[in-house]
């Protein structure tokens, strides 16, 4: 019973779209921590020194926070040592920002890879055949209208064809 779980998932877990899922996750983790970096160390601190009166250290945009009691606290964390809710609108800032970059950053690489890809032409559908009698769509080879069971006349290449 355990040999057939473990054969079972053995084949499930080597079907080519769950191994295509599992590159895809570990790619685009790794494109997060870049675009995490990308946010913290570099765009972070110029929006700070932009600003003014922000610290353009690491993470300044992130540390802004209001306290729930009035009262100044250098950090979050010392208004929680005093029992004090936060209200943390620079980590939310942040987090925006994170998720336009990343945005932007996939944007651009699904366009990179459209314009790289070989298009693909795709011939068009002949238009469907249309029953005379009912005007609803028939199989090209049916000899008979399965909605208002009317004899159906072929194509003259049709016919040649299923002559021959």
């Amino acid at each position: 019973m355990i040999r057939r779980f473990f054969k079972d998932f053995k084949s499930f877990a080597m079907q080519g779209n769950v191994l295509n899922l599992a590159v895809g996750v570990m790619i685009g983790g790794a494109f997060g921590k870049i675009v995490a970096s990308l946010v913290n160390d570099i765009f972070m601190p110029l929006i700070g020194f932009l600003t003014g009166g922000v610290n353009s250290s690491f993470s300044s945009i992130s540390s802004l926070f209001v306290a729930m009691d009035g009262q100044y606290y250098q950090t979050a964390q010392e208004a929680a040592q005093n029992n004090v809710g936060t209200l943390n609108y620079g980590a939310f800032l942040s987090n925006i920002v994170d998720f336009f970059l990343m945005a932007i950053c996939i944007y651009l690489f699904v366009r990179l890879v459209n314009k790289l890809m070989p298009k693909v032409k795709e011939t068009p559908k002949p238009p469907a055949r249309k029953c005379p009698y009912c005007v609803t769509e028939v199989n090209e080879k049916a000899t008979r209208c399965p909605h208002c069971t009317s004899r159906l006349e072929l194509d003259l290449e049709e016919k040649s064809a299923s002559i021959a």
